[in-house]
């Protein structure tokens, strides 16, 4: 156990944040989600799973180290109502005020429709599977850049 580092991040988790690069993704999703087989395409190839945690958690504990893009529109995506594109469901509500409480003022989401999430989500660095039941669970959120640092 390490301090000031949310337990919820696993040693993995930790190598993938750290291993990312600005303008990466990071898929978090459900249980209902293809994860394995989207994980297969993905950069870090496979499945990083947080037994035991929502996605609102997962969501704030991530977003506790890694800052969202800010080069973009929407640092965020979700997936999509099937048949009802505007919808949001609980999970979309919940991560919503994850994100927003972690970067301290409201955040814009992006939707996608189902099998253009899916083709986004290929392209993540890694994907980080919840136990969270959903549904339409899925959110992509784009890795920023750490602002400051040391005066050389």
């Amino acid at each position: 156990m390490l301090k000031g580092i949310d337990p919820v991040l696993t040693a993995e988790l930790l190598s993938v944040l750290m291993s990312m690069g600005h303008g990466d993704q990071l898929l978090l999703c459900d249980v209902n989600h293809p994860a394995a087989s989207i994980a297969a395409h993905t950069t870090h190839g496979t499945v990083v799973d947080l037994a035991g945690c929502d996605l609102p958690r997962a969501v704030g504990a991530v977003l506790s180290l890694m800052p969202l893009d800010t080069f973009v529109e929407a640092p965020v995506t979700r997936m999509a109502v099937v048949g009802d594109p505007d919808r949001l469901v609980p999970v979309h509500h919940a991560v919503q005020a994850a994100v927003d409480a972690a970067v301290g003022g409201a955040v814009p989401v992006e939707a996608l429709e189902r099998f253009d999430f899916y083709a986004a989500a290929r392209g993540a660095f890694a994907v980080v599977r919840t136990s969270d039941w959903g549904p339409y669970g899925c959110f992509l959120l784009r890795k920023g850049v750490v602002e400051g640092g040391a005066e050389a």
